[in-house]
């Protein structure tokens, strides 16, 4: 099987290099690496990566221009996994990425990086197409409910679950994470599913429903 191949944008070049040691000690293919917005783009374009790693906030103008060329290359290249680092915990910037489509992308806090198997690990699902969003940003979601949210249909423990769904964790990992049987976390997961009306979807398709619905009722 070949490497994954990985393109890292971030304007930082300690933090780029590092990163890039990082993956490349995990036996990652780090094609190219891009310091500034507009060379993200043309990067993405040139060597069509399967995943991008993209700092929020790049030259030029050193606001959300990396979060906007992300955002640009899952329109023009659906195919390329976008992980979206930021220094800063902002619900709308997550929302922003992901729009309609939860699969691969991901969006976790800087800090995440230090954690060396569960930085790897969300590169590879957002990669592979899943999602990996930071826990911290879903933690932000969930507590912002409306009275009228679907969600509010949830016990606490199936929003633990949930909640766990949407970071892209499978069942095995939830499982793990909440220290209960990968039977247990089926059984919950089908209850969100019918709670959530996504019964007569496939199974992956409703688990990007599911991750979907904890960020729908974030917009407007």
């Amino acid at each position: 099987m070949p490497p994954l191949r990985v393109l890292i944008a971030e304007d930082q070049v300690l933090l780029r290099t590092g990163i890039g040691r990082l993956l490349e000690d995990l036996g990652m293919d780090v094609v190219a690496q891009a310091a500034d917005a507009p060379d993200l783009l043309r990067k993405a374009a040139a060597h069509r990566p399967d995943v991008a790693i993209v700092d929020v906030q790049m030259p030029p103008d050193e606001t959300d221009d990396g979060l906007r060329a992300a955002i640009r290359i899952r329109a023009e290249h659906p195919e390329i996994g976008v992980l979206v680092l930021s220094q800063f915990l902002e619900a709308r910037y997550a929302l922003d990425l992901v729009g309609d489509d939860a699969r691969g992308v991901g969006y976790l806090l800087k800090q995440r990086v230090v954690d060396v198997d569960a930085f790897a690990d969300a590169v590879r699902r957002v990669a592979a197409g899943g999602s990996a969003l930071d826990p911290e940003v879903i933690g932000l979601m969930v507590g912002r409910r409306r009275a009228s949210d679907p969600l509010e249909r949830l016990t606490p423990r199936e929003r633990d679950v949930l909640g766990l769904m949407a970071e892209g964790r499978s069942n095995r990992g939830i499982a793990a994470a909440l220290d209960v049987s990968v039977a247990a976390v089926e059984k919950h997961a089908t209850r969100i599913f019918h709670k959530l009306d996504l019964t007569g979807e496939p199974h992956e398709h409703r688990r990007v429903m599911a991750v979907l619905s904890v960020l729908a009722p974030q917009r407007g």
